[in-house]
């Protein structure tokens, strides 16, 4: 049967075999049957990408304790070849940088803090940029603030027009998220305006938070910002167009809530940000050495 019909949906088998998704899940009755389990996997796989378009190393270890639960076992040779069967892999992305940053500014251009920084818990470092989202109005500007050791979104805001306040806004939110005062802890960013600022400047100042800025026009010097931008934008489908603003809105609050609670980061030992945020020491990053550019900051 598996061979004949290689894509036959958890949902058809169910109607087969008279039961429903509930009873598939909680009874087990799958279990010995390679098709069900196929079918079953191929189902959670399906329910993740409705949001998520994450990469096949991380979906297999996201759905590991999900499959252990129902007595399923799957090694990633398997499950490679299930993504393949039933055309379930992602095609690879070329990396692209697209500038929104403006530093020809009179504003201090602060120097780079974050040379040689080994991160040791949350709350040491954090980096902020700015990505655009399009609708059919127009462009609207993600201002985000994340952990760079937890890759944690501590703050964020979507605003209509590229200008300071949406940067303010992001920022406040995640000084409210410290819950306490800032300690030894350094911003990040780049030259941009929205960052070198008065407002923005004395925002950070007056919580006692050392001000950190890129070196040059590089997006390796703000590498975890910029990454998280790409998967926020590529692997959460906020590249396309959205029909309003408050469409926008609603796709990022549920990317980043998700990023935030069920995304796992190789970088952070396979840890979602939630949980790598009530951390303490080094994270042991699952990056191949090639990889190791920065190898602290690494997603």
């Amino acid at each position: 049967m598996k061979t004949n019909h290689p894509v036959v949906g958890l949902e058809r088998i169910c109607r087969l075999f008279g039961k429903t998704r509930q009873a598939f899940y909680e009874h087990g009755w799958h279990n010995g049957n390679q098709q069900l389990e196929e079918a079953f996997i191929v189902d959670l796989i399906k329910q993740h990408r409705e949001l998520w378009e994450g990469g096949a190393v991380k979906l297999h270890k996201l759905l590991q304790p999900i499959l252990l639960q129902h007595h399923i076992g799957i090694g990633r040779p398997r499950f490679l070849k299930l993504l393949y069967t039933h055309q379930l892999m992602l095609p690879k992305r070329k990396s692209r940088y697209t500038r929104t940053t403006d530093s020809n500014h009179p504003y201090r251009k602060w120097p780079n803090l974050t040379a040689g920084l080994h991160l040791s818990s949350a709350g040491q470092l954090w980096v902020s940029d700015i990505t655009y989202l399009r609708t059919e109005q127009g462009f609207n500007y993600l201002s985000v603030v994340t952990d760079a050791y937890s890759k944690k979104i501590v703050g964020y805001h979507l605003s209509q027009r590229l200008k300071v306040q949406g940067s303010i806004i992001a920022l406040n939110k995640a000084i409210k998220s410290l819950g306490s005062a800032a300690q030894n802890l350094i911003h990040h960013s780049d030259r941009g305006i929205q960052y070198a600022c008065n407002d923005y400047v004395e925002l950070l100042q007056h919580h006692q938070i050392s001000i950190s800025m890129t070196e040059s026009g590089s997006p390796y010097d703000n590498a975890v910002a910029e990454r998280v931008n790409g998967i926020l934008k590529h692997e959460f489908r906020l590249k396309r167009i959205f029909k309003t603003y408050g469409e926008a809105l609603n796709a990022v609050s549920k990317a980043i809530d998700y990023y935030n609670r069920v995304r796992p980061h190789m970088s952070c030992n396979y840890l979602t940000p939630n949980e790598a945020h009530t951390k303490k020491g080094a994270l042991s990053s699952k990056w191949k050495k090639r990889n190791k550019v920065m190898s602290n900051l690494h997603l």
